[in-house]
């Protein structure tokens, strides 16, 4: 990706990296979601499509704990190496001396889905708010509860933040083998579609119809979930039009859709066995079916 540097990419960032935070589990807050003036038609599109916060890997938007609209519960992210400000990257090449080239590029790739968004937010007559960027390391207090790194990458709605632990690059990397910068790209703006589902009260939607039907509790979450892929496509197509996609990185972005499909990691990384009734984030072919619509 030709991401361009620029120092305001810093402005919403809060780098916690190397601070001690407290230990514990995402805890179970009650998220609101009230819908701002002039949502973007592309969005009602969507909340018609599927009534449906989270984080890539984790619980989705329904339910408690880690799965209360949009905390994670396994690690929601891949990896990338940031290169040269119009380089590419490659994650075997990372050394920690590179940590806060990785972070610089997070950031600018965070400010980058925002601004889409606004552009979006404004067409449609309406305002767009700005989530906040948070790199922790270790563990994490949150106004949706505590976290540790096995959380991975998420999103709050109680305090509207995106929280990285950027360390979360070189596991992914081995287990999930989804690399590349644009991968990482997609992850990003995976949360950033929670925070689009949050402002556009779809969270809300989806935590309000899942405890009146809780037998349709999963499927919601999975709808939400593939609603934040379909997002997430969106951006990509809104950096490609910016040209500052590279021959690659769709695939990337592709990849990475595939190793969180529920059915990859319960093959490859769980029991061995496919378990349909434990779905929450919805198949391989799922995710990147609706990564591919946004696009």
């Amino acid at each position: 990706m030709k991401i361009r540097r620029r120092s305001e990419a810093w402005k919403d960032v809060d780098d916690r990296r190397g601070k001690a935070g407290p230990s514990g589990s995402l805890g179970g807050l009650p998220m609101g979601g009230m819908a701002k003036l002039g949502i973007p038609g592309i969005i009602i599109a969507l909340v018609v499509a599927f009534l449906g916060g989270g984080s890539l890997f984790g619980g989705g938007g329904s339910g408690t704990g880690t799965s209360s609209g949009g905390g994670g519960g396994l690690p929601d992210i891949f990896n990338q190496l940031p290169g040269a400000q119009t380089g590419t990257s490659n994650v075997q090449e990372r050394t920690s001396n590179s940590d806060d080239d990785f972070a610089d590029f997070s950031a600018n790739v965070m400010l980058d889905v925002q601004e889409s968004w606004e552009r979006q937010f404004s067409a449609a007559g309406g305002s767009y708010e700005r989530a906040g960027l948070v790199f922790f390391s270790g563990s994490v207090s949150t106004a949706c509860g505590n976290a540790t790194s096995a959380v991975g990458p998420f999103y709050c709605p109680g305090d509207q933040n995106v929280y990285l632990d950027l360390d979360f690059q070189k596991e992914l990397a081995t287990k999930f083998g989804a690399d590349g910068d644009f991968a990482w790209a997609y992850v990003i703006a995976h949360e950033v579609g929670h925070h689009i589902q949050y402002l556009t009260g779809v969270n809300q939607t989806v935590r309000d119809e899942s405890a009146k039907n809780p037998s349709e509790a999963n499927d919601l979450s999975v709808r939400q979930e593939l609603q934040a892929d379909c997002l997430a496509g969106i951006w990509g197509k809104s950096a490609y039009e910016a040209d500052i996609l590279e021959s690659g990185d769709l695939e990337e972005g592709l990849r990475a859709a595939e190793r969180v499909g529920d059915d990859w990691i319960q093959k490859n990384l769980g029991s061995g066995k496919v378990n349909p009734d434990g779905f929450t984030h919805g198949t391989s072919e799922q995710r990147q079916k609706w990564f591919n619509i946004g696009f």
